[in-house]
């Protein structure tokens, strides 16, 4: 069997697959299921285009691994084709870790476990199942090899997959803010000391890069309306919970009634194989399979929710710099109660706050460094002259509230 296919994107054209390994890995169950899984979640609701899945983020991800390895092999960084291969393999498995919905229900059905953690033990439980051939790709992802720029394409403020969501986000969404100017950023890439660098004639490729996430947080990944139907997600599943442990038997696929009914620590993932089975069974269908299930449920919290957001009657919203004051709560609080009739403390699942944050460019350690063509090598917030860089590495929090739109508050 052919086993080098080409696939056609519609962002970038012609994707290659280069090795008869990484057509397996694309083949296999595990990854299949991120077709199924939305790479913004219910940003469709806002921005109808907003179909793609993590299966095209990730194909797009390895993509553009292999076209940034090309350009630094042109500049003489030396990159043998395990190298190659294994770098190509860890992006295209970064996201495989991702649940229903892909960041909504993080805090809800495996509350505690990030999905970069689950990726890992998918990356291991592959590697197994492979005779051992992601042995590399596994070390790049958990940045123990030796040449520390591989773990920089795959994770910090400028790797592959921000690239990637950047530019795929802001075709499927329309929202042209977000466009940047990939093929001069990987242009401009270089190695040095064994760290990922830009060269200097690239600064102004950064500045864009980093506007441009920061305008795609506040335009779509933290868009007010978006927040709410989220809130409203997460409150279904959180009922939903509630009412299992309390002895129901709600209508799910059994995957899904795996994680309804118990949480699970990243521990009990290592040690149950059976849990990373299940979970690798879970997609957007499940979630929305249950939704429509539920929607006819004598629970009246359970059924209420499901219907408003299958008919995107999604809660009112107040997002703000603001705190949210403890009278205002008490208020929707109030107002639940007294037009649902529902318990105080059941009013919880009828309305919503917290705050969100934008993180523009947060270091932690992996700056952005800048090449000059003296050789120094400075932090991009450092080597530019725009203001806007240094003001955009604080982190800006946002708090909201949202509520049923037939409360008065």
């Amino acid at each position: 069997m052919n086993k080098k296919k080409i696939i056609n994107d519609p962002v970038y054209g012609f994707i290659s697959i280069r090795s008869e390994l990484i057509f397996d890995l694309i083949q296999h169950p595990f990854f299949q299921r991120l077709r199924y899984i939305k790479q913004l979640g219910l940003s469709d609701l806002v921005y109808p285009g907003a179909q793609h899945t993590r299966f095209h983020h990730a194909l797009g991800a390895m993509h553009l691994m292999g076209r940034t390895l090309e350009t630094l092999r042109g500049k003489g960084i030396e990159i043998s084709n395990e190298e190659f291969e294994a770098a190509q393999i860890a992006i295209l498995l970064h996201d495989i870790g991702h649940g229903p919905l892909s960041h909504t229900l993080e805090e809800t059905l495996l509350a505690g476990i990030s999905h970069e953690s689950l990726s890992y033990l998918f990356m291991k439980n592959l590697n197994k199942q492979f005779g051992g051939k992601l042995e590399i790709a596994l070390q790049f992802f958990r940045n123990s090899y030796p040449r520390k720029f591989f773990n920089q394409l795959i994770s910090s403020q400028l790797d592959i997959d921000r690239l990637d969501y950047l530019k795929r986000d802001s075709f499927y969404t329309g929202v042209l803010e977000g466009t940047i100017g990939i093929d001069r950023i990987i242009a401009m890439l270089n190695v040095h000391k064994n760290l990922l660098v830009v060269e200097e004639k690239g600064i102004f490729s950064i500045e864009s890069f980093l506007n441009a996430r920061r305008l795609m947080y506040w335009q779509v990944y933290l868009h007010k309306t978006a927040v709410s139907a989220e809130r409203m997600m997460v409150n279904i599943i959180r009922r939903a919970q509630y009412l299992f442990l309390a002895g129901e038997n709600l209508n799910t696929s059994e995957a899904l009634k795996v994680f309804l009914k118990q949480n699970y620590s990243l521990s009990d993932f290592s040690e149950q194989s059976n849990l990373l089975e299940s979970f690798g069974q879970l997609d957007d269908n499940d979630i929305w399979g249950a939704i429509k299930s539920w929607r006819d449920h004598p629970d009246e919290i359970l059924s209420g929710l499901c219907n408003r957001l299958l008919i995107r009657e999604l809660f009112q919203i107040d997002l703000k710099a603001e705190p949210i004051k403890k009278t205002e709560i008490e208020r929707v609080r109030a107002g639940v109660h007294q037009t649902f009739g529902v318990l105080r403390k059941d009013a919880n699942y009828l309305f919503s706050y917290g705050s969100v944050s934008n993180e523009g460019y947060v270091t932690n350690g992996q700056p952005i460094n800048i090449l000059t063509k003296a050789g120094r090598v400075l932090d991009i917030a450092q080597a530019s002259d725009l203001p806007s860089i240094k003001a955009i590495s604080k982190i800006v929090e946002k708090n909201y509230l949202c509520w049923p739109k037939n409360i008065s508050v």
